[in-house]
């Protein structure tokens, strides 16, 4: 069991990915609704595994995750945003970011996507399908 941290300004996207990562079996251990309150919780939360979102209030979630991974470079983060610009892709995998997903949220990408980065999670059943294949 994987315990997440879910950073999204969206009360309903929030609740949204807690169905989602409950039903998968796994704990969601903080909701955060800004990049700030992400770092805080993070360093206190440790997770395994962090979902953000990018604009949020004061702190979006790209700059979020430079300051996650300046606090633990091995951090696990998907970036799950309504933003689909290229530009936007890019610079979430060069902040640290492993994966990149559009809203509004696929349940089996998510599944998916963390079992790219956990392959113990993985679906046996899940295709070779790379996390990366929507973003280029």
């Amino acid at each position: 069991m994987l315990n997440i941290l879910i950073v999204d300004d969206s009360l309903i996207i929030r609740k949204n990915l807690t169905r989602i990562v409950k039903k998968t079996g796994h704990n969601v251990v903080y909701l955060a609704s800004s990049g700030v309150e992400a770092v805080e919780e993070y360093q206190k939360q440790k997770p395994d595994l962090v979902t953000m979102d990018i604009t949020m209030p004061d702190m979006n979630g790209i700059e979020a995750v430079r300051h996650i991974v300046a606090i633990d470079e091995d951090a696990k983060i998907i970036m799950i945003t309504s933003h689909g610009q290229e530009e936007m892709v890019i610079k979430a995998i060069q902040s640290g970011a492993m994966g990149y997903l559009l809203k509004p949220i696929n349940e089996d990408k998510l599944i998916e996507s963390i079992g790219k980065i956990f392959p113990e999670y993985a679906k046996e059943t899940s295709d070779d399908i790379d996390i990366y294949d929507d973003i280029f």
